[in-house]
């Protein structure tokens, strides 16, 4: 089921308004996903501004295409990294953008599509590549992966704290049979947490950390972030702006740490002291928004 135009994207309000689409030309979109942030913005420019629009996941473009269809002629759609924004528009005979936009959350087709192995609540093969063409899956790591190697990536990825007692427990677990679906492994998650950590982290299921840990690392998810972030000054036109939501302290960190740098230099003004963030509202009516933080950047002379 195609279900790319009942989607809505996080903060949305909050990025039109630090975006001001009514004066913009030409619009980056780095995660473009099922397109509902670039459909948003197209219909509040101006009607000869155009959107390039990147994904690594096909079947999030085929999506964003059928919902954007009606701004054709002024959308492109590629699959690409957005660590590799620079090269595409320097490819498409664009010197920078006027907004760039990132939302580095995954799409709900993604969480809900259990052969995507992104969700330790349905099984499904552990896979968790965002892009298919990618060559280790996450099982490949779990089941390849020393134990002191292995619970490195954890802690540092996942910021779990119980990542060697983990670690451990998956090592033993493979010594039997290679371990390839994600609820096999979430459960083994769960029963190497103390039964203490369970309870202070009520409704927090034990296996959150250490799948978003798996998922980074098969992404490289922080690596293309820190390549985005050392381009955006390039990226953007003076007077440009740029958004980025993020959704664990990880990212958010990076993005701080790289406005604040940026502003340093004089190239950049930042236009968010501290990250927005969805509002009650908004978390009622889109629980996955909870976790989301927004910050702004301004290119300036």
């Amino acid at each position: 089921m195609d279900n790319a135009s009942e989607h809505v994207p996080v903060m949305r309000e909050e990025v039109v308004t630090l975006l001001c689409p009514s004066r913009r030309q030409i619009f980056l979109d780095c995660t473009v996903g099922l397109g509902g942030h670039a459909e948003t913005l197209l219909a509040k420019a101006p009607a000869d501004s155009r959107l390039i629009g990147l994904d690594v996941d096909q079947d999030n473009l085929d999506r964003a295409a059928k919902r954007l269809a009606r701004f054709r002629p002024r959308v492109k759609l590629q699959r690409a990294n957005f660590a590799d924004a620079k090269q595409v528009l320097d490819r498409g005979g664009v010197e920078a953008a006027d907004a760039v936009l990132a939302d580095l959350g995954l799409a709900s087709s993604q969480l809900d599509d259990d052969r995507r192995g992104f969700s330790f609540s349905v099984d499904g093969p552990l896979d968790m590549r965002l892009d298919d063409r990618l060559e280790k899956t996450a099982a490949d790591l779990v089941n390849t992966l020393g134990e002191t190697e292995l619970a490195d990536l954890i802690y540092a990825n996942g910021e779990e704290r119980y990542s060697r007692r983990i670690a451990r427990a998956i090592v033993s677990a493979r010594s039997a049979k290679r371990i390839e679906r994600t609820v096999e492994l979430a459960r083994m998650v769960a029963w190497a947490y103390p039964r203490a950590a369970k309870r202070s982290r009520r409704g927090v299921h034990p296996a959150t950390r250490t799948f978003q840990a798996l998922r980074i690392a098969v992404n490289d998810e922080l690596g293309s972030l820190e390549a985005l972030l050392r381009d955006l000054g390039d990226l953007l036109a003076v007077g440009g702006r740029a958004c980025i939501i993020s959704f664990h302290s990880l990212e958010d960190r990076r993005v701080k740490h790289a406005f604040i740098a940026m502003a340093g230099t004089g190239r950049a003004k930042v236009l968010t002291k501290k990250p927005l963030v969805p509002t009650a509202q908004e978390i009622a009516e889109n629980p996955r928004s909870r976790s989301a933080k927004l910050r702004g950047l301004e290119r300036i002379e």
